[in-house]
């Protein structure tokens, strides 16, 4: 077994999801890219220039263009017209600002629904849905396959060439606000991908167990999509089409990308994802098909540990980039304006959320938008430049961020360290929360932020990983919500612990295969020879409830009837419908630890539980951090990179040796990050 932490191993803790891709990043800029969405068309030419200045002024080099501009592209079907992008396209390369220009086909234009009306998206209850919106289409339609082709085709004949243009951003936030469509042309590729999946019905029946309620199949023809139904849907019926619909959207992306490479080689080409908060998409499989990951990410503002949400989103974007850097597409300077409460971003907070994304790994830092719109459903949504102009405060630390980025630019291009491992997979996410599960309350983020949490309160950075992935390079890897547990992943997890490794699982866990069957046998399936025991029956609890243990523990939601076959219990139930017996549990296997938590836990009592996985191998969380500051490290060939975020009312001082980037000032032996503020410390290797 092989531990350890340098950039390096990291790199390829995630090549073994087959068929990633070379890594790919614009050429320019230089440094730290800064900048976002840039809208121009909503706009009066005579704005572009103030815009083009002001941008210069704050630091930016690198905006996104053209994203939902289909209708000013081409505004009848096969009329283009490109002379006002040329125009802008000019004016920011002569300013010396990159231009990350954007396929349309987000949001087709007027003429095309009006046109073909049927390709509007179909909901599980048969709704049509409406146009004047973004995402308006079935992504299996093929008169939009031809259109996005066709404006997709122009513009890369016309602008392969173009100096600014560095990245290619296809679409926008696929699967956001429409992933699934439910019309009769979706049911029908649905057909074609389950033919290509089983290749005959006995396979499919087999693997659906159609046997249950009569739904046996005698031809394709009589598969539908999973609409909505008197009753509970076939669970796997519904887990195929959550696949399908992932692919399909996939298929769009990949035809837009693959014209782009023949018409544009050496341009990179990427699609913003909405890494943890979108459940329609398998991004470790999309991230296999784009040349540099990017992300979206906006603040949960009434949260109160938003910037832990925050790290996590992070953690993860960096995680399916296979350790590499990765563009933060969008995120706000302020308040958005979708949420139920648009809760303004304060003085400094900002600033916090943007370094955080660059200490976990960004190597751009991008907003949503760049000039607040007067019109259309996001002119509440914060900016770069607000609508209060340059006099406001926003506008004042948008300037200084820009300066604090150009600081940071030996930054790029360095890898985050990391001390342990969290497995995440999104197939699981949409098995563990179809219907007629034990338990409403049982769900796949809950679980996965629990023990992100934690981790983070004790100061250790988290890579996320497949189940099936490499896991040699963690001395613990944490398994949240594994409910779908396919053979692979646990023969994955059981080699990993037999050759020295540590892992502690979450309740239901190693449950159904990747056909939603259970597995033969007792709980917990998959799982259970790897964790030595049996779970006889799984013990909901009512709403409120609460059970104790024996090592002061508190637990609520689940508890477990567990049978010791090998484990050894490390805390007990006291009451509740498991009481007298093990509820936490830990089974020496082969060189490594498994450990087992049968409740929901939370906060301190979860501490508990990691410190002796800790202990187990040896991992010492960094003492001397105070609560609530975060301390990242990025490694480059010559020089570490500290960066240190005080979440904090108060100073904080963290011992570190080196200088101070966005100060200048050496650090002898530690550095002091005032309340709200960030420090980023160079340090020699």
């Amino acid at each position: 077994m092989r531990f350890g932490h340098s950039p390096a191993t990291l790199d390829t803790t995630l090549d073994a999801v087959p068929g990633a891709a070379p890594a790919q990043w614009p050429r320019r800029p230089a440094g730290i890219a800064y900048g976002g969405d840039y809208n121009p068309e909503q706009w009066p030419e005579e704005v572009w220039a103030e815009d083009v200045a002001l941008m210069r002024e704050a630091g930016v080099n690198l905006v996104s263009v053209g994203i939902f501009a289909w209708a000013m592209v081409e505004p009848e079907e096969g009329r283009y017209t490109f002379d006002w992008l040329d125009r802008l396209l000019d004016l920011l390369h002569a300013a010396e600002i990159a231009v990350d220009l954007g396929t349309p086909t987000a949001a087709p234009p007027s003429w095309f629904l009006h046109r073909h009306p049927h390709v509007r998206p179909v909901t599980r209850d048969g709704q049509v849905l409406g146009s004047g919106g973004r995402q308006s289409f079935c992504p299996s339609s093929p008169e939009y396959a031809a259109a996005a082709e066709r404006v997709t085709t122009q513009l890369a004949r016309r602008y392969a060439t173009h100096p600014a243009v560095v990245l290619w951003h296809v679409n926008n936030e696929y699967g956001a606000p429409v992933g699934e469509c439910y019309c009769a042309v979706s049911a029908a590729a649905f057909r074609d991908w389950l033919r290509a999946r089983y290749r005959d019905l006995d396979a499919l029946n087999e693997a659906w167990g159609t046997t249950f309620w009569s739904q046996r199949y005698g031809d394709w023809s009589e598969i539908d999509a999973p609409r909505t139904a008197a009753t509970v849907v076939n669970p796997a019926q519904r887990l195929d089409f959550a696949r399908f619909t992932s692919d399909a959207l996939l298929d769009n992306y990949r035809r837009e990308r693959d014209i782009l490479h023949r018409l544009a080689p050496g341009i990179p080409v990427t699609t913003n994802f909405q890494l943890a908060n979108c459940k329609a998409l398998d991004y470790w499989r999309w991230a296999t098909e784009v040349d540099v990951v990017s992300n979206d990410h906006y603040l949960q503002a009434e949260r109160a540990d938003n910037h832990v949400e925050l790290a996590m989103c992070a953690d993860l974007t960096r995680s399916v980039a296979a350790g590499r850097p990765w563009l933060l597409m969008e995120h706000s300077t302020s308040a958005v304006n979708w949420q139920a409460r648009n809760i303004a971003k304060r003085p400094g907070e900002m600033r916090r959320n943007s370094l955080a994304h660059v200490a976990r790994g960004a190597d751009a830092v991008l907003f949503f938008q760049w000039r607040a719109g007067r019109r259309g459903a996001e002119k509440f949504h914060s900016a770069m430049l607000p609508h209060g102009g340059t006099g406001t405060r926003i506008w004042r630390e948008v300037v200084d961020l820009g300066l604090d980025l150009s600081a940071l630019r030996p930054l790029r291009g360095t890898r985050v360290s990391a001390d342990v491992a969290i497995v995440w997979d999104w197939a699981a996410w949409w098995a563990l929360e179809l219907e007629w599960r034990p338990s409403v309350d049982l769900t796949y983020r809950e679980r996965i932020e629990a023990y992100y949490g934690q981790l983070w309160r004790d100061h250790l950075t988290v890579d996320f990983v497949h189940p099936e992935g490499d896991l040699g390079a963690y001395p613990l890897v944490v398994v949240p919500s594994l409910y779908l547990t396919t053979p692979a992943a646990a023969a994955n997890l059981r080699a990993y612990v037999d050759g020295g490794g540590s892992v502690v699982v979450s309740y239901f866990s190693g449950i159904v295969d990747a056909d939603d069957a259970v597995y033969p046998g007792a709980y917990p399936g998959a799982l259970r020879d790897l964790l030595g025991l049996e779970v006889e029956e799984f013990l909901p609890l009512r709403e409120g409830e609460r059970v104790r243990l024996s090592d002061g523990t508190v637990g609520d939601v689940w508890a477990e009837d567990v049978r010791l076959a090998g484990a050894t219990a490390v805390a007990t139930y006291v009451d509740g419908p498991a009481a007298g017996g093990p509820a936490i549990t830990h089974h020496r296997f082969g060189a490594g630890h498994a450990w087992y938590v049968s409740t929901r836990a939370h906060g301190e009592d979860l501490r508990g539980v990691l410190r002796n996985a800790y202990a187990g191998v040896g991992l010492m969380p960094p003492a001397g951090i105070p609560d609530d500051v975060e301390v990242v490290r990025r490694t480059g060939p010559d020089a570490s990179y500290t960066v240190i975020i005080n979440h904090r009312a108060d100073a904080a001082t963290v011992a570190v040796t080196g200088m101070e980037l966005l100060t200048g000032e050496p650090c002898p032996g530690s550095v002091t990050v005032p309340a709200g503020g960030v420090r980023v410390v160079a340090s020699s290797r």
